[in-house]
């Protein structure tokens, strides 16, 4: 069985005291260069595992971070997970998931329980709980850091976001750039920003390329996969149907091409469908799908660090903008 390293054998190797050696793991400042160097090699050399529990007792910190969450889209937040890990990971914290019905009364006695018994250091927020006033009011009122995905007002937050607005719009961009001018859209949850920005995005693209705008085309979703096959159904069964479908997030685009398939009609040949998002399963689908690249792993993994240097000093965190990319794949093509 082998013996667990303690923090008293990495103040020995590093010929200091085990305060100093804590005060080097939990990145305080006013340490000495070369004695952070010199402890870090002990921690390396001798694989030193912190226990977050003795860390906890030793700082009045919890080392764990909460990631909050109610949201129709498995792909989009694995996504977010996986980057929040990989960012606790390097900086030796927890995080626990914390689901959440935000539309149910008991919301935020919920929210309060899950503070209450975990004590977490920070909370993650992910739409459309980044824009809850109650709990956005609550934890201020806590001093409780929180750094927010995609909220609608980024100036009052940190976090991380991308410009849906104008991904939306380079999206309609490609589409018209193909010739179509009957484009539908399937928007998202009506509680998410998300779902605004993109229709404007819609909006404004018809705009640019002179094509009036058609409340036919333009039918409500959840940014579930139900919810794309339902707008799919209204969209492609109209006496006039759009030769080109864009979906507000990649689960929903997956159930359009399901429906069209089992109308008898070809994509991208008879319609062109696109997403957003670029979860895995927009190239696990075929025809593999066009779609807007939000880099939902690094926002995920960005909102944790910035949650995590505001917690080590307050009012630290940023909020952070960063780019985003369109993925042209096989299921948009040219009017046919």
């Amino acid at each position: 069985m082998a013996v667990r390293v303690r923090i008293e054998d990495v103040a020995e190797a590093a010929g200091v005291s085990m305060k100093t050696v804590s005060r080097v793991l939990n990145r305080e400042p006013n340490v000495r260069e070369d004695t952070r160097v010199r402890v870090q090699a002990a921690v390396d050399a001798l694989n030193y595992k912190p226990h977050p529990s003795a860390r906890s007792l030793a700082g009045h910190k919890s080392y764990l971070v909460a990631l909050l969450y109610d949201n129709p889209s498995p792909n989009y937040l694995m996504e977010v997970i996986a980057g929040v890990l990989d960012a606790c990971e390097t900086q030796q914290y927890n995080m626990m998931m914390c689901p959440l019905d935000f539309g149910s009364p008991t919301f935020m006695n919920a929210v309060e329980s899950m503070i209450a018994h975990s004590q977490p250091d920070g909370l993650i927020l992910t739409p459309p709980i980044t824009d809850a006033p109650a709990l956005l009011k609550r934890l201020d009122e806590l001093e409780l850091a929180y750094a927010s995905i995609s909220p609608r007002k980024q100036k009052q937050c940190m976090g991380v976001a991308i410009d849906e607005t104008r991904a939306a719009f380079d999206m309609m961009q490609h589409l018209v750039s193909l010739g179509h001018r009957r484009i539908g859209h399937i928007k998202g949850h009506p509680e998410h920003g998300a779902s605004d920005w993109r229709l404007q995005g819609y909006r404004d693209g018809l705009q640019k390329a002179g094509i009036p705008f058609d409340p036919d085309l333009v039918v409500d979703g959840e940014f579930s996969f139900e919810s794309g096959v339902r707008g799919a159904e209204k969209l492609l069964q109209l006496r006039e149907r759009p030769t080109a479908i864009f979906a507000a997030n990649d689960d929903m685009a997956a159930g359009v091409i399901g429906v069209a398939l089992r109308l008898g009609l070809r994509v991208p040949e008879d319609v062109s469908v696109c997403g957003f998002d670029n979860t895995p399963m927009s190239l696990q689908i075929y025809p593999p799908l066009t779609t807007v690249h939000q880099p939902s792993r690094d926002m995920g993994r960005i909102a944790a660090l910035e949650l995590l240097t505001a917690i080590r000093k307050r009012d630290a965190g940023k909020m952070l903008q960063i780019p985003y990319t369109l993925k042209l794949r096989q299921s948009t093509g040219p009017l046919g």
